[in-house]
């Protein structure tokens, strides 16, 4: 195989933003930094948060810092939120990459980056059997998730010592992602978003240090199903932005409350979704294909000539993507140190998307999710970059705070 070049530009790299600041400054820290928070030994609060003896992480799937600022509007407590009101601080950090749910949550839960904790994408190869398999519905029977992530969770690490719960739909107490990577925490179900509120202030309400973690889906499925710049998006939004007000009023005088996200998401064109698996020629070496439509991970055949792949791909695609070489995106930090074991769960060559397109193979996953109108994966900003807002609640007696009405929602 010919030698790889060594300059950015020549290795794709050019205009690819950095690798994030893993320990500092990405999805990673935030749950870590809060264990460190209320006492926990063994973490160190790298993200320096406000003492408190009780923090809640609300992570709202798909709720990038763009798209929340550009339709802020439509939440008026998360705005006053970003405009530093009520004492609140807001900074801009880093998904883990690829900019997608399994790998940015993996990541919160394990503190650690995609190269240890091995959910590298959305559908991820399993090299010892050679099957493609889903890392968030869709886990395989013959994979136990305890295994293909052994690392301890940061919920497992802090439940000897704390108070630790999870408040989720009750479809994800026993999910492969929950046992991989979120184990260790009591589960409280949760069907609605308001009835998760709920399930968390009482939670948080007894005396003494708590960890809690508290997920909601529904601006990530509107995003997926409408785009967006739909009113559907809006209006799961605004539902957002009622339960961290309903946070605010209700969580116990002291919380921290850590919002936060761990992806963006943009807007694809039909005409711009793109069935790569049409293309023979194009295939020609390629045995599987994985990851998501923005960042699709390419697994070749042994015999296959990568640099000639890379060629390829970067002649058909290289305006609209970035075509880049496992080995250089691994040596340029995106995914943080690699284990041997997870080395060969990512692909050979990665195709990710810089302009507004998705790459598709229709042959390995059918019609479907060609439907899908919001989309994530890649590195733009966009995609990339998400929200962690920081206040201490003032309490359900505290005075009533403008934006932080308990009714909304």
């Amino acid at each position: 195989m010919p030698e790889r070049p060594t300059s950015g530009s020549e290795r794709g790299l050019d205009g690819l933003a950095g690798p994030p600041d893993y320990d500092r400054r990405a999805v990673s820290a935030v749950f870590t930094s809060a264990a460190a928070t209320v006492g926990v030994p063994g973490f160190t609060d790298t993200l320096g948060l406000p003492a408190a003896s009780r923090v809640c992480v609300f992570m709202v799937d798909g709720m990038g810092h763009e798209q929340l600022t550009r339709r802020s509007g439509h939440a008026p407590v998360l705005r006053s939120l970003l405009a530093g009101d009520h004492g609140a601080t807001t900074r801009v950090i880093d998904a883990a990459f690829p900019s997608t749910t399994a790998a940015s949550l993996a990541a919160l839960g394990t503190g650690l980056a995609p190269g240890r904790h091995g959910l590298v994408g959305y559908d991820v190869l399993d090299p010892d059997r050679d099957v493609v398999v889903n890392m968030l519905g869709g886990w395989d029977a013959a994979i136990d998730p305890e295994r293909w992530q052994p690392h301890p969770t940061v919920f497992e690490r802090a439940a000897a010592h704390v108070p630790v719960s999870t408040v989720s739909q009750s479809r994800f107490e026993r999910s492969g992602m929950t046992r991989a990577a979120l184990r260790g925490a009591r589960f409280l179900p949760a069907s609605t978003l308001q009835a998760a509120t709920t399930v968390a202030t009482e939670a948080l309400a007894p005396a003494g240090p708590h960890l809690l973690y508290l997920y909601a889906n529904d601006l990530d499925k509107a995003g997926h199903r409408y785009g967006v710049d739909a009113p559907a998006w809006e209006h799961a939004l605004e539902e957002v932005d009622g339960a961290v007000g309903r946070l605010l009023a209700r969580l116990p005088r002291g919380t921290l409350l850590m919002i936060t996200a761990d992806h963006g998401m943009i807007d694809v064109d039909e005409a711009h979704r793109i069935d790569v698996s049409a293309e023979p020629d194009l295939m020609a070496g390629v045995r599987h294909t994985a990851g998501e439509p923005r960042l699709l991970q390419l697994h070749l055949d042994p015999s296959a000539d990568r640099a000639a792949v890379i060629a390829r791909w970067r002649e058909r695609f290289g305006r609209v993507a970035w075509v880049l070489d496992r080995e250089d995106l691994i040596e340029a930090g995106h995914l943080g140190p690699v284990d041997p074991a997870v080395r060969g769960r990512i692909g050979d060559v990665l195709v990710a998307a810089r302009e507004p397109v998705a790459f598709y193979d229709r042959a390995r996953v059918g019609e479907g999710p060609m439907r899908m109108v919001g989309q994530h994966g890649s590195w733009t900003a966009a995609e990339r970059k998400v929200p962690l807002i920081t206040v201490v609640a003032p309490g359900p007696q505290g005075k009533k705070r403008k934006g932080a009405d308990p009714r909304r929602g």
